[in-house]
């Protein structure tokens, strides 16, 4: 029985203050760890400067190319948040003020507080779904496959929470690591062989170097067997470790969820 094509999905991270390595952007990893169960392959992630002619673009070219797109950023209360603005743009949609957003952000402040920019974190694109967060009221929101996420990694964290029924199951990746206490350059030519005899797996090469072992340190390198066919990576993890012991040492084996 064949397989059903691939779930597929890319992150578009939007901000000056990224690209300037101001801020260290931690939320790729967060999605990858998040996709990686629901069967969903993480393919690209891009970085884009808070620029809405550069927004718009990679937004036009990821939102076609895969099952869905991620953004996060730029959906704050400050002149500089021009996300809305620029998915807007991106899908030819005014860009107004939300009643469900407003009514969430009122709740949130005194009316006093509740000036005209905190007002402009309820502006989304019309038609547009909102994404409830739980930890600061201020939402996210969907236009068709298209996810647009806060920046904050804890927001947009609690975001995806969210998200998760909303997408689609792809049949999940099984992992093997495998860990050998030799140098890369060893194993490369028959690692190689073994990639080559089991081309349903994909095989990473890790190398490492342990400076707390003896006699100034020890190269090592993780090899990590990545596929959808049960059978397949377990074949592939058994050529792993023969070609560790016919070179004398012990294969470390650890079972990932993806």
């Amino acid at each position: 029985m064949s397989q059903a094509p691939p779930v597929t999905a890319a992150v578009l991270v939007i901000g000056d203050e990224i690209l300037s390595g101001r801020t260290q952007d931690v939320n790729v990893a967060t999605i990858a760890r998040f996709l990686t169960p629901l069967g969903i392959d993480l393919l690209e992630a891009r970085f884009v400067p808070d620029l809405e002619a550069e927004i718009v673009a990679a937004v036009n070219a990821l939102r076609g190319r895969y099952s869905y797109l991620f953004t996060t950023g730029g959906i704050g209360p400050t002149h500089d948040d021009i996300t809305a603005d620029a998915i807007g743009a991106a899908f030819g949609l005014a860009v107004e003020h939300d009643p469900e957003a407003l009514a969430l952000l009122a709740a949130r402040y005194k009316p006093e507080d509740f000036n005209d920019r905190r007002r402009r974190m309820a502006r989304v694109p019309r038609g547009a779904s909102l994404i409830k967060n739980a930890v600061s009221a201020a939402p996210g929101f969907q236009i068709e496959n298209v996810f647009v996420l806060a920046g904050v990694p804890k927001i947009m964290q609690a975001m995806l929470d969210d998200v998760a029924p909303r997408l689609a199951r792809g049949t999940p990746v099984i992992s093997r690591s495998i860990t050998l206490r030799l140098a890369e350059g060893r194993i490369a030519e028959p690692l190689a062989a073994i990639q080559r005899a089991h081309r349903a797996v994909t095989i990473g090469s890790y190398p490492f170097f342990a400076e707390s072992m003896p006699a100034g340190g020890a190269a090592g390198t993780t090899l990590v067997v990545r596929g959808r066919d049960a059978e397949a990576v377990e074949a592939a993890e058994r050529d792993i470790e023969g070609l560790a012991l016919s070179l004398g040492v012990r294969p470390e084996v650890a079972r990932n969820p993806g």
